[in-house]
């Protein structure tokens, strides 16, 4: 096995793009695609390799290049972390788009915005990666519709009893206030916060509300974001989170598919309208910025198309081999 990446940043969160050496990973969409992967030994042995030490860690991500669902897109990705695939990655959308322009896949003008169309497993997104001579500076996506699923659902976890609010953005995430379990989201309280998201997530994973509503293959509790509210700024609300996604990963970033699940939440609230910006700090104090678009009907809902903006920068480029007599095979997590 021998496979390329180039490896990305996005606010503090890895994302590893595989560039070479990937099996061929068949399907007419995306989704189908993902659901290849997730099946096929082959394609996945790809992931684990990646993913897994002493090659990756316990919170590695990255994704894999896959043709677009058709000529509207310009690229396709399939996200994946330690225990398998993501139906949505605002950070990865990110990293993409700068990677993209920077590596000349898509042409771009050298002051000012390039589009580059993405598909992903939760539909089409576009990313619009704006450069100042000749380099890139930020990138901001517009997302698929997110929305508020439901609010104030009881969870009972080893700390009583806590509220948690559904929301739509890609994935399906349950926020909570980080201080109603008793804690403030900064790094000293990492291990905890991992605690208390995955209880949150698995309570909540196998209930009515982790159901899409038109497509099974979405379903699950994909994060618990916890959040410090931190009143607001000249232009909007101000907050910091920290996302608990999968079984324990903690994202480093604000996390973009899950900003756009906090847009939902706070555009209903009457705390986002258009014209207002979000200001969405992560645990290591990054910053996405996430605004609404427009307000839309998505999935029998009502919802708003989102726009998060973040910068992406690369941090490496390797070449992976597994030696067939080594007896560690493709790794590990200790975690």
């Amino acid at each position: 096995m021998r496979v390329s990446v180039t490896d990305y940043h996005t606010a503090g969160e890895p994302f590893r793009i595989v560039t070479g050496g990937l099996p061929d990973i068949p399907g007419q969409t995306i989704l189908e695609r993902r659901s290849y992967a997730q099946t096929s030994p082959e394609v996945d042995a790809v992931r684990q390799l990646l993913v897994n030490e002493p090659r990756g860690h316990a919170d590695m991500y990255g994704g894999f290049l896959v043709p677009p669902d058709d000529d509207g897109a310009d690229l396709g990705v399939l996200f994946w972390h330690k225990d398998g695939y993501s139906t949505a990655c605002g950070h990865g959308t990110i990293a993409l788009g700068a990677w993209a322009v920077r590596t000349g896949q898509i042409p771009a003008t050298p002051d000012g915005d390039t589009e580059v169309v993405i598909d992903v497993p939760s539909g089409r997104v576009l990313a619009r990666v704006t450069c100042v001579g000749g380099e890139v500076e930020r990138v901001s996506f517009r997302n698929i519709p997110a929305y508020v699923v439901a609010r104030g659902i009881e969870v009972t976890i080893g700390r009583g009893t806590v509220r948690a609010d559904i929301s739509y953005g890609g994935a399906l995430y349950a926020s909570v206030d980080a201080s109603s379990v008793g804690l403030e989201v900064t790094p000293k309280n990492s291990t905890d916060l991992i605690s208390v998201g995955r209880e949150v997530k698995w309570a909540l994973n196998d209930t009515q509300w982790a159901r899409h509503p038109t497509d099974s293959r979405l379903d699950g509790i994909y994060g618990t974001i916890l959040y410090d509210d931190l009143g607001g700024t000249e232009d909007g609300p101000h907050q910091r989170n920290v996302t608990i996604f999968a079984d324990g990963e903690l994202d480093r970033s604000p996390c973009g598919s899950g900003t756009s699940a906090r847009v939902a939440l706070l555009a209903e609230d009457g705390r986002l309208p258009i014209g207002r910006t979000l200001k969405h700090d992560s645990i290591v104090g990054t910053t996405f910025l996430g605004r609404v678009v427009e307000h839309v009907e998505a999935d029998g809902h009502q919802a708003v198309v989102t726009e998060v903006t973040g910068a992406a920068y690369e941090t490496g480029q390797a070449i992976f081999t597994l030696d067939p007599r080594d007896p560690l095979g493709s790794g590990f997590v200790l975690r």
